[in-house]
């Protein structure tokens, strides 16, 4: 098929390669003119494992080019929008703005017939509300969200977990001819993941909207849950990760993201929490979501308490402290620093008169962007050296694997701070080092 991606950003450009390496003739249009130029020389403007490959695997078929012009999308039967929905400004609200410019750009140059297809995370009610500015087109507005987890996203593309449709609907929630019709064409778009008995649910549109947010609302509550009993094993002499591995046996609970340490980030769980609450406080339904309010405090206080382990193990100051921090990805296998908890913890730890240094195998560009004020080094060894505390913060699996008796040689003092739990304790003490992490004693 004829497919147009409106947004070549993360979720964009994955999706564009991904639906051309499905055999569709795909173009991917963006008003970033450098980054067009680096997609249409196979270049990907972001890490992600896989996708550099891809680029190269489909642009050599011809089926995948790229554009400034929103007229090449006239073309296309689908057209995919992936722009993104940031937080608004000083607000807990999503930001539409490139929902809609992106919407009113396409609109001149969609057909009868054509499919719009959302993709993007939006508060609910806005697909209703751009479906009724497509009424008299002939074109119909479909609502399939995605669910792309950062170093996953060609895998998560490939080989969805589910697919939903949100379809035009009638009063009983049945597909209207429209939306019927919708539905074989995205079966046809997704032919091969159907194929391989991926789940599908169809269902209208407010509940396609609410799909994504939910889901992550549901995981980050379930991070900051284990981090709150962090909390309370601190106060206790408890251990956190042991308390993870007795209830995560329990098969209504399971152990997948139990993990407690520096909790979550990045640029979909913090924003999408937060967009979910305001809507429903326009809903006039806020009650309902009160309690991802205490969510987001959880997750940040993990941040704080960070900062305090420093201090601890330095005495009770962390003034003119040299600190190595390892990581400024907000997750391993992303070069993604939004909302990054290793970037706030060392600028926290900064402002409080400490010497960090920060490394990450892939982030430290954006970082150095971002966070002038922070010293970066290009490799562990090089941060660690002269150190008075090392700071695990970002799991990155060469961090994980990290010798202690041959980092030891290199630091001013052997303390380590595990941000995220993932060390064993008896290793690192056995080599001399004071061990600390958040809910373990």
């Amino acid at each position: 098929m004829q497919v147009s991606v409106i947004g070549c950003g993360y979720l964009g450009a994955v999706h564009a390669a991904s639906m051309a390496k499905l055999g569709h003739t795909v173009v991917g249009i963006d008003v970033d003119a450098a980054k067009v130029a680096l997609l249409s020389s196979g270049t990907a403007p972001f890490y992600e494992p896989g996708l550099p490959e891809l680029l190269a695997e489909v642009q050599a078929t011809g089926r995948l080019a790229f554009s400034t012009d929103m007229s090449v999308a006239a073309g296309s039967a689908v057209h995919f929008l992936c722009v993104g929905t940031p937080q608004q400004h000083g607000e807990f609200r999503a930001d539409l703005t490139y929902v809609e410019d992106a919407f009113a750009a396409l609109l001149p140059h969609v057909r009868p017939g054509d499919l719009v297809v959302g993709k993007s995370t939006v508060p609910v009610g806005t697909a209703e509300s751009l479906a009724a500015r497509l009424a008299g087109t002939g074109a119909t507005l479909v609502w399939n969200p995605e669910f792309l987890r950062e170093g996953f996203a060609v895998q998560d593309t490939l080989h969805p977990d589910r697919l939903v449709y949100g379809l035009p609907t009638d009063d009983e929630g049945v597909p209207t001819e429209d939306g019927a019709r919708a539905q074989k064409i995205l079966d046809e778009v997704y032919a091969e993941p159907l194929a391989d008995d991926t789940p599908l649910v169809v269902t209208d549109y407010a509940t396609a909207q609410l799909v994504k947010v939910a889901a992550n609302s549901f995981l980050a509550t379930k991070i900051s849950f284990i981090n709150a009993m962090a909390e309370l094993c601190e106060a206790t002499g408890a251990d956190v990760t042991r308390l993870a591995d007795a209830i995560g046996y329990d098969d209504r609970i399971g152990r997948r993201f139990l993990n407690a340490g520096l909790g979550f980030g990045g640029g979909c769980l913090p924003k999408d929490i937060r967009a979910f609450m305001a809507r429903a406080g326009e809903l006039g339904v806020d009650q309902a979501l009160s309690f991802l309010r205490e969510v987001d405090a959880i997750n940040m206080r993990r941040r704080v308490r960070m900062v305090d382990l420093a201090r601890e193990v330095c005495g009770g100051s962390i003034v003119g402290a040299r600190i190595a921090v390892l990581g400024a990805a907000f997750k391993p296998d992303s070069d993604d620093i939004r909302d990054s908890p290793a970037l706030s913890v060392a600028a926290q730890m900064q402002l409080q008169g400490a010497h960090v240094v920060v490394t990450d195998p892939q982030a430290v560009p954006n970082a150095r962007k971002a966070w002038a004020g922070l010293a970066f080094a290009a490799t562990a060894e090089e941060a660690v050296t002269g150190a008075d505390v090392v700071l695990l913060a970002t799991e990155w699996s060469e961090y994980r694997a990290l010798d202690p008796e041959t980092i030891g040689d290199l630091v001013a003092h052997r303390r380590i701070l595990d941000g995220r739990n993932v060390l064993d304790p008896r290793r690192w003490r056995a080599a001399g080092w004071t061990y600390r992490a958040l809910g373990r004693p």
